[in-house]
């Protein structure tokens, strides 16, 4: 029977899954992920699995997307920078609004991006500000790839001015007044992080790796998702080294055949809080939220400077259970803020914590307490079922209906329940 490796190499662990071609799961392996060759880790789980007749991988790894976005005006380019975020676990770290000068050049350094997404006028209207800012980094040799998603009928004099950097260009953010379409801009970060940041990111040597990689695991978890959910609305939240990822869908049903509706903005993904690069944000956040996060600060910051740490005390353990819950609080809140009414009256049917914390952890029970108490919560949740994807399935279910499988895919998912 043919075989598929389903790979997702993520910021600390790299994890795989052989799957039959009628679903059946066979194999499940892991490795602590290898910079700065992330092939080892790769392999090494391969050779766990005992090989397969294809290979689909999925990655996040190096510590999440950070994105800068350098516009016109400062609301519409923050809200632009967060909607275009929502892809490939960017984390927004820079905004920039009007025309730069030397102390915005030096302030976009600082901030270190992997993409800088550049926008600036409705199409057809003022080209003033969009062409200063391209021939501005052209001009200091800013080296992040740029995505340049701004006024359309400026867009072959920005792309002259920025000759020899990396541009993707695409549609404009703002096409009209009040028109925000971050679609396209998306889609041309995801093809970005691909071909331009994984290869940046000192992962691997030569181009194996980055030709490896088929899609961001944010993306792939999507897919996933979207192949999950039946007559109920499911929730996913997936809690990661460096990010935590929310999906949401929900069903429809015609005469003929279920598809399920999943719009672009049923994903939200929270670069700002994760279990090692992003532990920090994690107590930050849960304070600012008024969530019981008292003695975690110190773990936190421990986390965050060796992202590679693994527990190895009841008590650890435990602290990663706490960080993983207020995680997972966090995330959902906001993306129920966001999805407000669309998961239907009757809420989510099936919640799925997804996330090395959750698959390895002996006893959920204070997690999932916690989630059914919070009252931001409770109106989505009160009436859902809420399970682990114990053997790390979304993500290889998603690679497999993107490469066609769908039947496969959906066969494999039938392991969450």
């Amino acid at each position: 029977m043919p075989t598929t490796a389903c790979l997702d190499v993520g910021s600390t662990w790299t994890k795989g899954a052989l799957v039959g071609d009628d679903g059946a799961l066979l194999a499940t392996a892991q490795h602590a992920t290898t910079p700065p060759e992330v092939l080892d880790g790769v392999k090494a789980v391969l050779k766990e699995l005992g090989g397969a007749d294809q290979v689909l991988a999925c990655s996040s790894a190096g510590g999440g997307l950070r994105l800068a976005v350098v516009g016109h005006e400062r609301l519409i380019s923050a809200e632009a920078g967060h909607r275009v975020a929502l892809s490939a676990g960017a984390k927004v770290v820079h905004v920039s609004a009007g025309e730069l000068d030397g102390a915005g050049i030096r302030a976009l350094r600082d901030a270190e991006p992997d993409v800088v997404l550049l926008v600036g006028g409705t199409d057809g209207g003022d080209a003033k500000v969009l062409l200063h800012n391209a021939a501005a980094l052209a001009r200091n040799r800013i080296r992040p790839p740029i995505v340049l998603a701004g006024n359309q009928h400026a867009r072959l004099e920005a792309l002259e001015t920025l000759a020899g950097r990396t541009v993707v260009p695409t549609a404009n953010v703002l096409p009209d007044v009040g028109e925000l379409e971050p679609g396209p801009a998306r889609a041309a970060i995801r093809q970005v992080f691909l071909n331009h940041v994984i290869g940046g990111k000192r992962l691997s040597r030569g181009t194996k790796f980055r030709e490896l990689v088929k899609a961001v695991t944010p993306d792939a978890v999507l897919n996933g998702v979207s192949q999950l959910a039946s007559e109920d609305a499911v929730l996913v939240v997936d809690v990661g080294g460096a990010t935590t990822d929310v999906c949401s869908a929900v069903s429809t049903q015609d005469e003929e055949e279920r598809a399920v509706g999943l719009p672009q903005d049923r994903r939200t993904v929270e670069g700002d809080i994760g279990m090692r690069w992003s532990a920090p944000g994690i107590v930050a956040e849960a304070l600012a939220e008024r969530l019981p996060a008292d003695g975690l600060a110190e773990f936190a910051e421990r986390r965050a400077s060796n992202v590679g740490f693994v527990p190895d005390t009841p008590e650890e353990s435990e602290v990663d259970l706490r960080l993983a819950g207020l995680a997972a609080i966090i995330a959902i809140r906001r993306h129920l803020r966001l999805v407000e009414g669309r998961l239907g009256p009757r809420g989510a049917g099936l919640l799925v914590l997804s996330g090395g914390v959750f698959r390895h952890a002996e006893d959920i029970g204070a997690v999932v307490d916690a989630l059914r108490a919070d009252p931001v919560l409770r109106p989505a949740i009160k009436a859902a079922r809420i399970v682990v994807d114990r053997d790390y399935v979304l993500a290889p279910a998603g690679l497999l209906a993107e490469n066609g499988q769908v039947e496969t895919a959906r066969r494999l998912l039938t392991t969450i329940h």
